[in-house]
């Protein structure tokens, strides 16, 4: 079989990081999380007390920010400049300022150029909100997830309550009605689905059947891509 790119877009707390992990995992594919890495900028502009406002201080400080991704134990970390950082970037202070730094023009094209870089290899599966449109438009598989807000809302509070997070329900409502907003209305690669990208909406689903239906749809695209290129 030839191997693939496989390109997973959808809005915050859809969990696409969990799919696009399980997909990974079930393939012997690389993971790569886009949104980790946009995340782990917005850590680093927070740590080093720069307001995301001021662009041309976030442009600034963009060649000092070196991400990589380690498999530890059973989870992909997130590393920034060497540091793990994977507890840190999900805490709600990132959560409530990354739309406003992902915005960014030279962040998406400073992390845009890490990500095709990642991708030429192949084999590997990234999600993110602009991975099917932007970073690998080309992609052999594009799914985009969805859920219905309120559902998206329970699991991202039962997430950073599980993690110890003292939050309010009410807030985790509106950071991701917001994240919604400013995620869609972008002017540098909003969140959108591809032509081609397969919806898959989870909202009545499990993390298992999910993922068996990803599954499903990245063997259908394996077997495609493998008859095109025999008939070539």
């Amino acid at each position: 079989m030839k191997k693939i790119v496989i390109a997973i877009d959808g809005y915050s707390s859809c969990g696409k990081s969990t799919l696009a992990k399980g997909l990974a995992a079930a393939l012997s594919y690389a993971y790569i999380d886009s949104g980790a890495m946009y995340r782990a900028v917005t850590l680093y502009l927070l740590q080093h007390n720069i307001d995301p406002a001021d662009e041309e201080a976030v442009e600034s400080a963009l060649p000092y920010i070196t991400i990589h991704f380690e498999n530890i134990g059973l989870g992909n970390h997130t590393f920034l400049n060497g540091e793990d950082v994977e507890e840190a970037i999900r805490q709600m202070e990132v959560s409530e300022n990354v739309s406003q730094v992902s915005v960014i023009s030279a962040v998406r094209r400073a992390m845009v150029k890490q990500q095709k870089a990642m991708g030429r290899r192949k084999s590997i599966v990234m999600d993110g909100r602009d991975i099917g449109t932007v970073v690998f438009p080309e992609a052999e598989l594009k799914i985009f997830l969805t859920a219905d807000p309120e559902v998206r809302a329970e699991r991202r509070y039962k997430e950073l309550v599980e993690k110890g997070v003292d939050v309010a329900m009410e807030a985790v409502r509106r950071n991701l009605a917001e994240r919604d907003r400013i995620d869609s209305m972008r002017s540098d690669s909003p969140l959108r689905q591809a032509e081609d990208a397969i919806v898959l909406d989870n909202t009545h689903l499990t993390h298992e059947e999910q993922l068996e239906k990803a599954i499903q749809l990245a063997e259908a695209a394996l077997l495609q891509t493998t008859n095109q290129s025999v008939s070539l």
